[in-house]
């Protein structure tokens, strides 16, 4: 392959070209913390964090639970597996939470769910539109069935401000997994998925075992279930900002709220 590169058909360009495609590719593919999503999505110095007084604690008596927690706020910068708050994108005023696969791989645990669900309530009562970018292994296993509960108790805040007939917009980011997939992930009045994002419950080791049946290849990818109505829209990254201020500006109707 490399003994081609003598011939001058090859222009220098046309491989600086390659090279950039190959680039954007793995950029594309890139896990984003928290802090970086919100710097590609939010306005510049629009974002105003909610709810950081919430913080976690050790309801089962886990052992070495509290110190990871402290860790992972130390090395990540984060303080949970979601950041929420306030913010505007294309000019337009949203609540927005982002889940952060860097904190314990965005695991839904008791803070996660409270922060969304009061995020929920708070874009309701203020009429806000609101975007969530999942990013998740799914519920936290630290926090046994107090994690769990948090599928039933976001999903609740989500009907109730749909009921108040405002815009929910749900992003799946790789991966999204689990009970986060289970409950709110898949409850957006419209869900986009980023190329090549892994979305599903189980694992297929796991659902092909259970079923005793050989799945298809991919199933679990986002161009399968965009083929099969699961989602909407898969939109790269570097068009996802355009795409959702565009879709809140068409779901406006003048005025604070949808």
């Amino acid at each position: 392959m490399f003994k081609k590169a003598r011939y001058a058909t090859i222009p220098v360009s046309q491989i600086k070209s390659e090279n950039a495609l190959e680039t954007k590719k793995s950029e594309e593919k890139k896990r984003l913390s928290a802090k970086e999503r919100i710097s590609l999505m939010a306005d510049e110095e629009t974002f105003v964090p909610m709810f950081e007084e919430l913080r976690t604690e050790n309801p089962l008596d886990f052992e070495g639970y509290e110190e990871k927690i402290q860790g992972l706020i130390e090395s990540t910068g984060s303080t949970e597996g979601i950041t929420v708050g306030e913010c505007e994108i294309g000019g337009q005023k949203v609540c927005m939470g982002v889940m952060d696969s860097t904190f314990l791989m965005g695991s839904m645990g008791s803070v996660v769910g409270e922060r969304l669900t009061r995020l929920f309530e708070h874009a309701t009562q203020k009429r806000l539109p609101v975007v969530v970018f999942c990013a998740s292994g799914g519920a936290r296993m630290h926090e046994g069935i107090f994690s769990l509960m948090q599928m039933a108790k976001v999903s609740a805040a989500v009907m109730k401000h749909s009921q108040a007939g405002l815009l929910y917009i749900s992003v799946l980011t790789d991966p999204t997994t689990g009970g986060v997939t289970a409950s709110f992930a898949m409850l957006g009045d419209i869900i986009i998925a980023e190329p090549k994002a892994l979305i599903g419950f189980a694992g297929k080791r796991v659902i092909e075992s259970t079923i005793s049946q050989t799945l298809p290849e991919g199933f679990q990818s986002a161009e399968f279930l965009l083929k099969h109505g699961f989602i909407d829209l898969i939109c790269e990254r570097s068009k996802l900002k355009d795409i959702i201020a565009n879709i809140i500006d068409m779901h406006s109707f003048g005025g604070e709220g949808v």
